[in-house]
C-alpha cells in the first residue's frame, strides 16, 4: 500500500469541468461593467464621474469573484472546488460521495463541501421530477447524457480509482487521515482588490 502521506502532490490539472451556469451572465456583466467604467472615465472629474468609476470597478470584481471565478477541476491527487473568495482542495481518495442537486457536494468525513459550479437548476429538477418520480441525482438519474450526472460520475470514478491505486479502503484509518489533510487557501488578489475599491470609495464619499 502507498503511503498517503508520501503521494505526490501534483498541481497539474487532469480534468476540468464545465461549469453548468454563470459564464454567460458573468460576461454581460463584465462588458457592461467596462462600458460604465469608459463612460466614467470620458467625463473624468472627482465628482459624480468618479464615483461611478469605483462603483463599476467594484461591481466587476463582485462579477468576476461571483460568477467567472468558481470552477471545479481535478489533479493527480485533489479535487479542487475554487468558490468566490477561497479555494479548497479534497484528496481524492478521502471523498466517501458526490452528489450534485442544485449544487455539487462532496462528502469527506463528517465534511460536506459544496460548489455551485455544478449543479441543476430549479427548472431541471422540477422536470426530473415529474419525469417517472425521480429527482436529478446519481441514484436517480435524467438522461444519461447529462453533464451533471455526468460529472458526478466522474469524481466519484476518480475517487475510486485512487482509492484503489493507494491501497485505501473506504472507512479506513488510512482514509481518515487523508480527510484532515482538505485544504482552505484564501483568494488573496480578490479579497485585496476588494478592499482597496471599497477604501476608495469611503475616501470618495468623505472628500466628496
Amino acid at each position: 500500500m502507498t503511503d498517503p502521506a508520501h503521494a505526490p502532490d501534483d498541481t497539474t490539472v487532469v480534468e476540468r469541468f464545465t461549469p453548468t451556469s454563470g459564464r454567460v451572465s458573468g460576461i454581460v456583466g463584465l462588458i457592461t461593467a467596462g462600458v460604465v467604467l469608459v463612460v466614467a472615465v470620458v467625463d473624468w472629474d472627482a465628482g459624480t464621474p468618479l464615483g461611478v468609476a469605483i462603483l463599476s470597478l467594484l461591481g466587476a470584481l463582485l462579477v468576476w469573484s461571483a460568477l467567472l471565478r468558481p470552477a471545479v477541476w481535478v489533479t493527480s491527487r485533489d479535487l479542487v472546488l475554487r468558490g468566490m473568495f477561497s479555494t479548497t482542495r479534497v484528496p481524492l481518495a478521502a471523498i466517501d460521495s458526490v452528489i450534485v442537486t442544485q449544487v455539487l457536494a462532496v462528502k469527506v468525513g463528517e465534511h460536506r463541501y459544496v460548489s455551485p459550479v455544478i449543479g441543476y437548476t430549479v427548472r431541471q429538477t422540477m422536470k426530473a421530477k415529474v419525469r417517472e418520480g425521480q429527482s436529478p441525482t446519481s441514484s436517480s438519474p435524467g438522461p444519461a447524457a447529462d453533464h451533471q450526472a455526468f460529472v458526478e460520475a466522474r469524481i466519484a470514478h476518480m475517487a475510486q480509482d485512487t482509492r484503489d491505486r493507494l491501497g485505501i479502503r473506504k472507512g479506513s484509518p488510512e482514509q481518515q487521515a487523508l480527510a484532515a489533510q482538505v485544504r482552505r487557501t484564501c483568494a488573496v488578489p480578490e479579497l485585496a482588490a476588494g478592499a482597496v475599491v471599497v477604501l476608495a470609495f469611503l475616501v470618495w464619499l468623505v472628500v466628496g
